[in-house]
């Protein structure tokens, strides 16, 4: 709190944010203003939805003070910017952006609210630094009724997914966040216009494209899965793109060069091949200076990273819970909630740091740190010595259940 407790004016107004990121912290079922105020011993639910709606303060400042935050704990030059949206179900329509739309939280179209997202995955850690609310164009970009209701500025238009992500992207690059690559799903690889600002800004990128997309090359633009259709066998090499929770994710990987800006890079297609079930999925790469294959194998394991910031942001800290109507109350409380999960990733590194795990644990997780936290912190100190015995208990049963998955999943290689 103390790194953006400047931008309140009004002293009543930090003690209701901080009662806000507490209450997001907090192991409490539901988290909106009614739950958190009952938590912070308020009486009535009024000063948390004056906090959101009415107080004096930029929810922008903040979320910058936020991404300092996070930069000034993990920096690190080969960081990269991970883009995606989620959507979070609603119900009505007076809600700002929500409309019935296609959402991959649900994997169906639902009446929902959209968001594009920014997440800075260093070695150390991860966790959302930037936030952009979708506004679909034609039930809310282009209908002034419903924008003056919601409170959306003037100066919003309408903007594409990949659009809004771009300007995450420049923003964060804009404020010296050390980064060298941008991850993203099929939905920004595909837009010309991401590709190209990142080429002007000489930032790598590793971008999936659906197997239908064509590439420039010597002879002429080929769709990225007849380019896969040839390759020999010597070309394919078997690497992970990182640790999951049940053993290291092996693929093998092939990469072929493209003629796409020759003038300001190296650009290639990436091919990811599924040994088991032979199945083939296609990245946009490219790189101001050449790199070796298991540097783009490495930031395409690197974009999962924003799937988990959605799972605990929504999990621990309330990033879809939020019951709010206006453009300004949801950026308020989304830009809290990225706070509470920046601090949770912060101090999980910083902890991971000072205290590495003992053999026969699994390293502390974001979510056992909140436990921690939850139990030893934001409740009374009493019998200290059960939650630290029943967290030593959860690691050990995790690191017993990861190590028969490795072993399995050894044997059936």
């Amino acid at each position: 709190m103390e790194s953006f407790s400047s931008r309140f004016a009004r002293v009543e107004a930090r003690r209701n944010a901080g009662a806000l990121v507490l209450g997001l912290l907090a192991d409490i079922g539901s988290k909106n203003c009614w739950t958190i105020a009952e938590l912070s011993g308020h009486g009535t639910p009024d000063r948390l939805q004056h906090l959101l709606s009415r107080a004096k303060w930029d929810a922008d400042l903040v979320r910058d003070d936020v991404r300092s935050y996070v930069i000034d704990h993990l920096a690190d030059p080969d960081a990269v910017l991970v883009v995606d949206e989620t959507g979070d179900l609603k119900k009505g329509t007076n809600t700002v952006g929500v409309q019935r739309q296609y959402t991959g939280t649900a994997g169906r179209t639902e009446n929902c609210q959209v968001a594009v997202y920014l997440t800075y995955a260093a070695a150390r850690g991860h966790t959302l630094i930037d936030r952009a609310l979708y506004l679909p164009q034609h039930t809310w970009a282009t209908d002034p009724q419903r924008r003056t209701k919601a409170g959306v500025p003037d100066t919003v238009e309408f903007a594409t997914k990949p659009a809004l992500a771009t300007t995450l992207v420049e923003a964060a690059l804009d404020a010296d966040v050390p980064a060298s690559w941008v991850a993203g799903d099929e939905v920004y690889g595909a837009d010309p216009n991401l590709r190209k600002a990142l080429h002007n800004r000489q930032i790598g990128y590793v971008l999936a494209v659906g197997c239908n997309r064509q590439v420039p090359t010597a002879a002429g633009k080929i769709r990225v899965d007849a380019l896969a259709e040839n390759l020999p066998p010597r070309s394919w090499h078997k690497m992970s793109a990182g640790a999951g929770s049940k053993g290291h994710r092996w693929y093998s990987w092939a990469l072929i060069a493209t003629t796409e800006r020759p003038d300001v890079g190296l650009c290639h297609v990436l091919v990811r091949r599924n040994d088991s079930s032979g199945e083939l999925a296609f990245y946009r790469c490219y790189s101001p200076a050449p790199v070796p294959l298991n540097q783009y194998v490495r930031v395409a394991g690197r974009r999962w990273t924003v799937e988990e910031s959605f799972q605990s942001g929504k999990g621990l800290t309330g990033l879809d819970q939020h019951q709010v109507r206006t453009w300004t109350s949801w950026h308020r409380w989304i830009t809290l909630v990225m706070a509470a999960h920046a601090f949770l990733a912060v101090h999980t590194a910083t902890e991971r740091l000072a205290q590495p795990s003992e053999p026969g644990l699994i390293r502390l997780s974001v979510n056992e740190f909140r436990k921690l936290f939850t139990i030893l912190v934001l409740t009374p100190l009493h019998a200290i010595a059960d939650p630290l015995r029943w967290s030593l208990w959860r690691r050990k049963h995790q690191y017993r259940a990861r190590q028969h998955h490795y072993q399995r999943r050894s044997q059936q290689q």
